[in-house]
């Protein structure tokens, strides 16, 4: 019985070990419709969509049509190429006056792009999805969009923090990336807002504090997708916690994280 209880203990701690490997790497949205399956780049990007429509108060239909967008365009990706002149993630034109090629490779800036010329189009929430996404962006064909437009619901209601705990990623140890939490913190203040997310530090890490549930679950999605760009190792937000080394598991229970702030170490 005791060497039986050696072997099991022995095989639980081997396999403890190899599980993070042998996951690999990727994100899933869960939403009512089921998983939407997303990469490392494409939960980043997709997350910077939905918090700089938090920074300019949007609502969430404006997210949609910019995933709907984005997906069409470059799968939620942040491409050195497209036709003619195209990059970045929404394929704007620098000689169209979208901006220069550096600038449109950050998504935030081609995000704060996309987002000042919709809300532009005249009545963009009350219109057809390829509509006020052809409005914009003046493709070859604005039908192009439609059919996305339900994958863009689903990652919006996620993102925005409509449904809580809906984003869950995971890395394999061999892309753990050495801790930059404030680099981390700079890039979500760019993202959501300096004034709409005040933040502090202690304690070796940093306290986020959110006005709302989904504020706070846009913010804490937002870190989860950038986790292993920013070397983060722990979420932790309105009684769930997330752990880098864990992230296959998703959020799981924690009662002692808070409903009012965001904690990121």
């Amino acid at each position: 019985m005791a060497i039986a209880l050696v072997v099991g203990a022995g095989g639980w701690a081997a396999w403890s070990h190899l599980r993070p490997y042998l996951h690999g790497s990727n994100c899933e949205v869960a939403a009512a419709g089921g998983v939407v399956p997303l990469d490392l780049e494409q939960a980043a990007n997709a997350a910077t969509i939905a918090g700089v429509a938090f920074r300019k108060s949007l609502p969430e239909r404006a997210v949609v049509i910019a995933y709907a967008t984005a997906i069409q365009e470059s799968h939620i990706r942040n491409l050195p190429y497209g036709d003619r002149d195209s990059v970045g993630i929404f394929q704007q034109r620098p000689s169209q006056g979208w901006g220069r090629v550096d600038q449109l490779r950050d998504p935030v800036y081609a995000t704060s792009k996309f987002y000042d010329s919709l809300v532009k189009v005249k009545d963009y929430l009350d219109r057809d999805l390829h509509d006020a996404a052809q409005q914009v962006q003046r493709s070859a064909d604005g039908t192009a969009y439609a059919p996305h437009e339900e994958r863009a619901k689903q990652l919006a209601e996620a993102y925005t923090g409509r449904r809580p705990a809906a984003v869950r990623c995971w890395f394999s140890p061999r892309k753990r990336t050495e801790p930059r939490r404030a680099e981390a913190i700079r890039a979500l203040h760019e993202t959501f807002g300096t004034s709409k997310i005040p933040v502090t530090e202690e304690d070796g890490r940093h306290t986020v504090r959110v006005p709302t549930r989904r504020t706070g679950w846009a913010v804490a999605s937002w870190a989860v997708s950038h986790a292993q760009g920013y070397g983060l190792q722990e979420i932790r937000y309105d009684g769930r916690r997330w752990r880098a080394e864990a992230g296959h598991d998703g959020w799981t229970e924690d009662e002692e994280a808070p409903s009012d702030r965001v904690i990121i170490r």
